[in-house]
């Protein structure tokens, strides 16, 4: 089975910009602030369309309701959703402060935990991100600044750097500064509390809701402070967790193919800077692109130029 590759699906946003165009070469809608491409999704009301091969037209959860085994393994349950959500986030302003459901707390049973992870390919300098509270903030002091509207004063900050990866658990207070371009995997998960907006307007021109009482349910006044995680050598785990495994790897076209068997894991390939070819299919993987590896297909990944990409596996 040949690598998937799916139609992406573009969202406006009040903090997105045009960087998908220029940093990728994509074609978006002229003067429309582009947030989020969500690259691989199954959800009720977004689907990811199949655009290769013999699949090309099919819906990713008509896939998965078809040959749901061969793409996902003997452990598929039939009528799951896929289990990742991929997108790319063109942060050309700061995103809201928020924080996803945490499900080590009693929160209502439609709220979707998501536990989700930040590779950042690119960024403007002096760039900073907002990850977890500041250390011996308490859920009355955080209180007391929703009320005074002074939460970025317990946030803790971090300066960015080109390929800085960071895990973010769920109940983890967080916020994506101005001036960034991340790929974001994360659970298949939408459910987002806003804590915090900057005191500015939607897209419509109206402040946007806040969600105080969700969010103080949800937050984690116990998270200990979180380091970026980088790739060290050809090849480094980024993030391990229940849900998802990231690996990053370097390859130069001297180097032999990265060997991906089949009947381990279905993968998902992203492509951060460089070319790869498919050996096994002679399908070309370029920058911006994230294909999906069927469990039962075999890969063979040979870097047509000096490559960074990341895998996604073990959902």
């Amino acid at each position: 089975m040949e690598l998937l590759f799916f139609k992406p699906l573009l969202k406006s946003r009040i903090w997105g910009g045009q960087k998908l165009a220029s940093h990728f070469n994509r074609t978006l809608p002229v003067n429309e602030k582009i947030g989020e491409s969500w690259e691989i999704v199954d959800r009720p009301e977004d689907q990811s369309i199949v655009t290769n091969g013999s699949f090309a037209g099919m819906s990713l959860k008509a896939l998965l309701n078809q040959y749901g085994a061969k793409i996902l393994g003997p452990n598929y349950k039939q009528g799951n959703p896929f289990p990742i959500l991929i997108k790319w986030l063109d942060c050309k302003e700061t995103l809201s402060v928020q924080v996803h459901p945490n499900p080590n707390k009693d929160q209502n049973s439609q709220d979707e935990p998501k536990t989700e992870n930040w590779y950042v390919v690119d960024h403007e300098q002096d760039a900073k991100i907002y990850l977890g509270l500041r250390e011996g903030v308490t859920k009355a002091e955080f209180t007391q600044a929703l009320d005074q509207n002074s939460i970025p004063t317990l946030l803790n900050t971090i300066e960015t750097n080109k390929d800085d990866s960071f895990l973010i658990k769920s109940g983890v207070v967080h916020a994506i500064g101005a001036g960034h371009l991340i790929l974001e995997v994360q659970q298949n998960s939408d459910t987002t509390y806003r804590v915090y907006d900057w005191n500015r307007n939607g897209l419509d021109g109206k402040p946007r809701a806040l969600h105080r009482n969700e969010s103080l349910k949800s937050i984690d006044f116990n998270n200990s402070k979180i380091a970026p995680e980088r790739l060290q050598g050809a090849c480094s785990i980024l993030a391990d967790t229940e849900y998802f495994r990231i690996t990053a790897y370097e390859k130069s076209p001297e180097d032999a193919p990265l060997q991906l068997p089949s009947h381990e894991s279905p993968r998902i390939i992203h492509v951060i800077e460089g070319c790869l070819e498919n050996t096994s299919t002679q399908q070309s993987v370029q920058a911006g692109d994230n294909v999906l590896q069927a469990f039962v297909s075999e890969t063979k990944l040979k870097a047509i130029t000096p490559t960074r990409f990341l895998i996604t596996d073990k959902f």
